[in-house]
């Protein structure tokens, strides 16, 4: 079904939209399979399918070297969005999903959302020009990093909704094409509309996150063949990703 290489990693990107996780991955040297219930003509990823993001985890999920996911985050989010969505129990079903698959994940979500923060990111720890834009992961392995705080001294570009922010420091200086145009810049994102833009994590927080994954990937490799030399010499026992995987 999927065009999976051999020569590096696969992530299944549940949740897709247009793709700005997708690319951040790819970047860390990932191959990336998108899903989303909607169509998605500018995905960004290697795939994509239009389907149920968790009735294709299940089904496929165990084919993939590892998994991201953004559920939506309407709920979660009742500044912005003060009626409910329906959506809520998206987290934590895709949480128990992944869970129960047993490969490495990442789900992200926003400040808000019923979730471990192990890595809380925003666009000033990338260097993104202004770009406040707070975003949690919750890791399988329990990730932990040292980052900065966030820290803005020039004044903020935030990308929600359809136009201009109220309370922007850009209301009623530039026009909607232009704030558009410093949302694009700011995401480091050149290839998407502007409502796909509201719904997009930067690249450069998956491209940091994808180098963790690897990391995970790399140990749980280590393990597996130190596992696997248990069998001993002259053993019909190869490795693979997962575990030791016998010949045939």
């Amino acid at each position: 079904m999927f065009k999976l290489p051999i020569d590096r990693p696969s992530l299944l990107d549940l949740f897709c939209c247009a793709g700005g996780a997708a690319r951040g991955y790819q970047r860390a040297g990932f191959y990336v399979v998108g899903v989303d219930i909607k169509h998605q003509p500018n995905y960004a990823g290697d795939e994509f399918y239009q389907a149920d993001a968790l009735q294709f985890l299940v089904e496929h999920g165990n084919q993939f070297d590892a998994i991201h996911a953004s559920p939506p985050c309407q709920d979660h989010t009742r500044s912005f969005t003060p009626y409910d969505h329906g959506t809520a129990h998206l987290l934590p079903d895709t949480r128990n999903i992944l869970s129960s698959i047993g490969k490495p994940w990442i789900i992200e979500n926003v400040p808000g959302a019923p979730m471990r923060a192990d890595f809380l990111l925003c666009g000033c720890m990338f260097k993104l020009p202004r770009l406040r834009r707070q975003r949690l992961f919750e890791t399988s392995w329990r990730g932990f990093a040292l980052l900065p705080p966030c820290h803005h001294p020039d004044p903020i570009v935030t990308v929600v909704g359809h136009g201009i922010p109220s309370g922007s420091p850009y209301l009623g200086k530039v026009n909607g094409k232009e704030y558009s145009r410093l949302a694009r810049l700011a995401m480091g994102i050149d290839w998407m509309t502007r409502d796909e833009l509201a719904q997009a994590i930067p690249p450069a927080y998956t491209e940091y996150l994808g180098g963790q994954l690897m990391n995970v990937l790399g140990a749980n490799r280590r393990l597996s063949n130190k596992a696997c030399s248990g069998f001993g010499v002259g053993s019909s026992v190869s490795n693979s990703v997962g575990g030791c995987t016998p010949n045939r």
